[in-house]
């Protein structure tokens, strides 16, 4: 009769026999296969099986830093495991209120990688906070995105400008806006209104508040140029409701601040004109009189 003690030895001497013999036949299938799916991976067989793993994704990307500011370069990479010659990659950049800053058709190489540069420094980057840059390749399933984050204060805001304030013209403007993204603002001295260039993805709204020392007296609206009857005027609050596709809104009233190179030629002006008549009342003043 054998002893628990001999039992137990034996038991042990048997799963140790099976533990090696189970590593020799694991090893050269798991060498076999980073071979084969990663022949150029370098290091490790960890790293190599995370490379391995990596070429089984349909798309992957990413950047060279992880934050950025608002003058700065982007740097995109990404790969495709399943190269389709002719087929472009989709880049859909989203702000962090959800509107779209850019899209971009990219073409893919022949070792199925895709790069491409963004520029920060574009009106359309001007909140702080996390951006979406997101791919898709071909079918609406095979996708993936990366998050970046941006801080710092925009080239050329006015200091005290908020994100959610218009810059026009040196002048910070309340607004609120959806469907949409602001590129820009602008104040229009001569028709006396304010021009914000939008790109609108699809049908929204947007609401200013300005001050009345900027605009005051707001009877009208121009969408694309076009009168426009889809809108809210409370005092100087205004809501304008616009479809997918509009660039531009102006919004007119009866007063509006002027810009400093009006003001600075108009102080020309009156230099000008006294100078002349310094000049003359001097001349008058040495002409003999007989």
């Amino acid at each position: 009769m054998i002893s628990a003690n001999k039992m137990s030895v034996q038991t042990y001497t048997l799963t140790v026999i099976l533990a090696v013999l189970g590593t020799i036949s694991i090893l050269p299938a798991f060498a076999a296969y980073n071979e084969l799916a990663c022949p150029d991976c370098e290091g490790s067989g960890i790293v190599a099986a995370q490379q391995a793993k990596l070429e089984k994704v349909p798309i992957t990307v990413w950047t060279d830093r992880s934050a950025y500011d608002h003058e700065s370069i982007i740097m995109v990479e990404g790969k495709v495991a399943n190269f389709r010659a002719g087929d472009a990659v989709t880049l859909t950049v989203i702000s962090p209120t959800n509107n779209v800053v850019t899209v971009q058709q990219i073409e893919v190489e022949a070792n199925k990688i895709f790069r491409t540069n963004l520029n920060t420094a574009g009106n359309l980057w001007k909140q702080n906070g996390t951006y979406v840059i997101r791919v898709q390749y071909g079918n609406q399933e095979v996708n993936n995105k990366v998050f970046v984050e941006l801080t710092g204060m925009l080239p050329g805001q006015p200091t005290g400008c908020g994100t959610n304030e218009l810059s026009a013209s040196g002048h910070c403007i309340p607004y609120n806006i959806s469907g949409a993204s602001v590129s820009g603002a602008r104040i229009n001295t001569v028709d006396k209104s304010i021009v914000i260039s939008i790109m609108a993805f699809e049908d929204g709204a947007l609401t200013i508040d300005p001050s009345t020392n900027v605009i005051s007296g707001i009877f009208f609206v121009l969408v694309d140029g076009q009168e426009w009857n889809d809108v809210e005027i409370a005092g100087n609050e205004v809501t304008v409701m616009f479809p997918a596709g509009t660039e531009e809104i102006e919004i007119i009233g009866t007063f509006v601040i002027p810009e400093f190179g009006a003001i600075a030629a108009l102080v020309l002006a009156v230099v000008i004109i006294s100078i002349i008549v310094v000049t003359a009342k001097t001349r008058l003043g040495v002409i003999p009189k007989y």
